[in-house]
């Protein structure tokens, strides 16, 4: 198997943070032990919750990364931006010199229409430009643009027209256009114009690549879906996974002394397609001496004000920690009793559950149930669930954690050989070894989907 030369096309890349980089961060550690040789091509600048420089340092140095500028706008600043244009409410103490209405519903559809179908959609020009420069400088074999941000799939069209015989894989970090427009969970815009415009540049993209990859069966059922007239094998699925190498398993199961609190700890964003508001409220309805057993630990970025007014309701219950690197936030994961996952997202699998099963830790899952998570839960035997839209239901799912005790936590019993299928270099082969195929040997040699990894 010769080298192959691989450009991927990320937005967000180490040292940024968050777990957003997390699957472009994996490939580029492992892929060049796989007989492939990458660049990677991504932003100086990019809008990032957070630094992690761990996350740099464990890049191989073959891995040559082109950082172009963006006109993104900081983190900061584009919060701001998106509650104006989706209309949420900023903190009280930002509520006054409100923009008069009509200027304000100028200003929102004006920025709107301006940046389709995301605010990164300002790195495109430069983007393209860089691009092509490197297919021809690095003598590029195949390009793999990964996503979201959704803006980045434009760039397939664009390379396509340039290069009719080029390899080109897209792969949807996230569902698209469900995810956006039915399950809300992003909500930059949420507009015909804007449902028509993804509708329409989702199709090119797809249309201008030669493979399509998901995360999650769901979403790789979903995306096909759209496009029936195409093959079933140009639709392949490669999940998230976990990093054994950053994750500390503990070897003895956890005991809950009778006198110290049952610690429950969520890693990661709090935002419309994990928002707390039912878990809030059947935390609140738990008796007294239940409350006083529990203690909810959120590390990471909590979007919207809202949401973060919601927890504080809990009062002494719960511990807002904010982002922290991902080194210290396993770190507090493995302290934890219970992991706390919310998800109300029917397609899309978070990472932090991967970390949770790699950790061993047990899962509360407030899920959609419908939903792969729910699924996963099951078959990996990863923990417990209740439906994220049924307070009734959550709030038995922690009666259960405080009355059950020591019994519980030593019923948790994970299916281990399942879950090591989920290791991120073992996931990494699996996407070396597809993308060799492709290249090779084109459309034509892919396997079939099947169970593999559970999905």
């Amino acid at each position: 198997m010769s080298d192959l030369n691989v450009l991927l096309v990320v937005y967000a890349f180490p040292p940024c943070g968050g777990v957003g980089v997390l699957r472009a961060a994996s490939l580029a550690r492992y892929l060049p032990a796989e007989g492939i040789r990458l660049d990677v091509l991504t932003t100086r600048n990019p809008s990032s919750v957070g630094m992690d420089l761990s996350l740099l340092d464990e890049i191989p140095p073959e891995v040559t990364i082109h950082r172009t500028i963006t006109l993104d706008l900081p983190f900061s600043i584009k919060k701001r931006l998106k509650r104006l244009v989706t209309g949420a409410k900023p903190p009280t103490s930002q509520a006054n010199g409100a923009v008069p209405a009509g200027k304000l519903n100028f200003l929102k559809r004006a920025i709107q229409d301006l940046l389709l179908p995301d605010p990164q959609v300002t790195w495109l020009p430069v983007l393209t430009r860089a691009a092509r420069r490197i297919i021809r400088e690095r003598k590029i074999d195949l390009v793999l643009i990964t996503g979201a941000p959704y803006s980045n799939y434009l760039l397939a069209e664009r390379l396509r027209k340039s290069y009719p015989y080029l390899p080109i894989v897209l792969d949807f970090r996230d569902e698209w256009i469900s995810t956006c427009f039915e399950a809300a969970a992003f909500q930059f815009s949420r507009s015909e114009r804007a449902r028509s415009f993804a509708i329409e540049a989702e199709a090119a993209a797809v249309a201008s690549a030669t493979i399509v990859v998901a995360v999650t069966e769901g979403a790789r059922r979903e995306i096909r879906a759209r496009y029936p007239h195409d093959p079933e094998d140009k639709y392949q699925l490669i999940p998230n996974g976990f990093d054994s190498t950053r994750i500390y398993r503990s070897a003895s199961s956890p005991v809950i002394q009778s006198d110290r609190k049952i610690v429950v700890t969520y890693i990661g964003s709090i935002y419309a397609s994990t928002e707390p508001t039912m878990l809030v409220q059947a935390l609140q309805s738990l008796p007294l001496e239940v409350k006083s057993r529990l203690k909810l630990r959120f590390i990471g970025h909590i979007e919207e004000p809202r949401y973060r007014e919601a927890l504080l309701q809990l009062g002494d219950m719960v511990q807002l920690e904010g982002y922290l690197p991902q080194p210290a936030a396993l770190a507090a994961m493995n302290e934890a009793d219970y992991a706390l996952l919310i998800t109300h997202d029917r397609l899309n699998v978070s990472a932090k559950f991967y970390d949770y099963i790699g950790a061993g830790k047990p899962i509360l899952g407030c899920v959609h149930p419908l939903g792969d998570v729910r699924r996963l839960i099951e078959e990996l035997h990863a923990g417990w669930w209740a439906d994220s839209r049924d307070t009734e239901a959550i709030r038995q799912l922690f009666m259960d954690v405080a009355t059950g005790g020591n019994a519980l936590l030593g019923s948790y019993r994970p299916d281990q050989k399942m879950i090591a299928q989920y290791e991120r270099k073992v996931l990494a082969q699996r996407y070396a070894s597809l993308l060799h195929s492709i290249a090779e040997h084109g459309l034509d040699a892919l396997p079939g989907q099947s169970a593999e990894t559970g999905e």
